[in-house]
């Protein structure tokens, strides 16, 4: 008889990129991956048991921490006492603007590409022209900066863009280039924004996706590699409840751990004692990240570092320091330790 495959929470609908990093980990053919519609889903289905593993963005190279996992992580109302990451994926992420040809027929942009045509333009003392739109030369930005690639379609009836809020940040070069007053909407996800443009009867709208999401949807790749950063890559967290993490540590793999922390913020140098406890035991801090909580301008701190905590007894760095953050804390929540990611 065969055993019941393992349900995997992630980020849908399928072609986004939280389901392409999911089937990197749990293949279908072994586990029964389910598209949620959000991140607090994945996080519920976990804590709730509908789910034996979630996975969830949680920061991008060129644009930062995922703040909707951040938040949820934060757990102001205890919601999801239960969960801690176990093990983390990185994506290479190539956006691509996923719509329809113009009726017009113009496969190439009928204007010159960025890079020539705004050194014309600045020899002339006007702002650079693109396809739809402007790069404006500013005294901040007197010379803006260009885009990695142009589109490979017109892209001059595009009246609205679809994609996931933390995309635009990654793609802001192209967008002030060739979209510059174009509507944007925030969706739940990638591969949903294509959904909905494949639902669009006009053809006037857009979605910064993937390719596979192009394939999945019937839509035409109007511009591919959209992304400001060449090496743009996204990191994952896997979540599963506390009781499901085993404990099999390797002395010869390294790990990486996650705490979160908040402080009395009427005591002058609170944070600075805090961090100082990891760096007095010599553990590298790896990223920290912070998020308001509770009262206004209070917050709670994220600190991921090098190593993990023993379960099996007293003694090691870890244990070292979060012993001493017991005693300058406000309060403090372990959230995980996993295996370094090694590509």
């Amino acid at each position: 008889m065969e055993s019941k495959k393992q349900v995997v929470a992630f980020l849908g609908p399928k072609a986004s990129y939280t389901h392409q990093a999911t089937t990197n980990i749990f293949p279908e053919a072994s586990y029964k991956l389910i598209p949620q519609t959000s991140i607090k889903e994945i996080f519920a289905t976990v804590q709730h048991c509908s789910s034996g593993f979630g996975v969830v963005p949680f920061e991008n190279s060129s644009n930062g921490p995922v703040v909707f996992t951040l938040d949820l992580f934060a757990d102001v109302h205890g919601q999801y006492p239960d969960i801690l990451v176990s093990d983390e994926i990185y994506l290479p992420v190539h956006h691509c603007l996923l719509g329809r040809l113009s009726k017009t027929g113009s496969k190439e942009p009928p204007l010159q590409s960025p890079t020539t045509h705004s050194i014309a333009s600045r020899a002339l003392g006007e702002s650079a022209v693109s396809t739809s739109g402007s790069v404006t030369p500013t005294q901040s930005a007197p010379r803006p900066a260009e885009p990695r690639v142009k589109p490979s379609h017109d892209l001059s009836h595009i009246k609205k863009l679809y994609s996931h809020p933390q995309t635009w940040g990654q793609c802001k070069i192209f967008l002030s280039t060739y979209l510059k007053n174009v509507e944007q909407q925030d969706v739940s996800s990638t591969s949903k924004a294509a959904e909905l443009v494949a639902q669009d009867e006009t053809g006037t709208s857009a979605a910064i996706s993937s390719k596979i999401a192009a394939e999945m949807n019937g839509l035409s790749v109007l511009a591919e590699g959209m992304e400001d950063f060449e090496g743009n890559s996204t990191r994952f967290f896997i979540l599963r409840r506390k009781e499901d993490v085993l404990d099999e540590a390797d002395e010869a793999e390294a790990y990486k751990s996650l705490v979160s922390f908040t402080v009395d913020h009427t005591q002058p140098g609170a944070l600075a004692r805090c961090l100082g406890v990891f760096g007095q035991v010599g553990l590298n801090l790896t990223s920290i990240n912070s998020r308001p909580v509770g009262s206004p301008w209070h917050y709670i701190f994220f600190v991921e570092f090098e190593g993990r905590i023993r379960k099996d007894g007293e003694g090691g760095a870890v244990n070292e320091a979060l012993g001493e953050l017991t005693k300058v804390a406000k309060e403090w929540r372990w959230l995980g330790s996993w295996k370094a990611w090694k590509g």
